[in-house]
């Protein structure tokens, strides 16, 4: 089974539609400058719709541990999401006693180690003039990914809907799918319909 990442959740409907669906994640954004962005109490509140559930994701850009301890402060999450250098990481990891997940750009070169990271999110590099990390809907060569065989566990980010991402997950080989904005239908706004037919395309799989 192809497990499933749904990313950017800011409103009720998006995350309830996601547990609803059977999302193996959600993933709250703590980056300002992020359309999907939401403060830590704003998180909470989501979080607290249900008990259990999906694990909760927090993604980070270059944060600092004050940073990521305020918002640790007011949400559980189980999972800290960052891009940042593999040092920060292994430092966050250590300071927080979290699993760390480290976002990766790749073009041609496939990650050879996951280094202090539990798991790799790999996505293209942002496009040219983008303000964000992050693949910014774009989608990687699926196919440089089918004989890559790495011995850490890793999602598949970048450009994905509920179109596409039966054929990624076939040409790139990934056990794990994160999409944000493929599932909305303005940029931070999610559609509840289109998360259910990103879910259901990935469990058809």
């Amino acid at each position: 089974m192809t497990a499933v990442k749904i990313c950017g959740i800011n409103s009720t409907e998006a995350f309830d539609a996601a547990v609803d669906a059977g999302a193996d994640w959600v993933g709250f954004v703590f980056f300002p400058r992020s359309p999907r962005f939401v403060t830590a109490q704003q998180a909470a509140a989501l979080s607290a719709r249900r008990t259990g559930g999906p694990p909760r994701v927090g993604l980070f850009v270059s944060a600092s541990d004050n940073d990521i301890a305020a918002v640790l402060s007011a949400v559980k999450l189980d999972i800290l999401q960052l891009y940042d250098t593999d040092d920060r990481v292994a430092e966050v990891a250590a300071r927080f006693a979290l699993p760390v997940w480290r976002s990766v750009p790749v073009t041609r070169a496939l990650p050879e180690s996951a280094g202090a990271a539990s798991a790799l999110l790999v996505e293209p590099p942002p496009p040219e003039g983008a303000t964000r990390p992050g693949g910014n809907a774009v989608a990687l060569e699926w196919s440089l990914l089918r004989a890559w065989k790495p011995a850490f566990p890793w999602l598949l980010a970048g450009g994905l809907t509920p179109d596409n991402v039966a054929r990624a997950v076939a040409e790139s080989g990934a056990a794990a799918v994160d999409v944000s904005s493929g599932v909305e239908v303005t940029p931070g706004v999610k559609s509840a319909e289109l998360i259910r037919r990103f879910v259901s395309a990935v469990m058809l799989l």
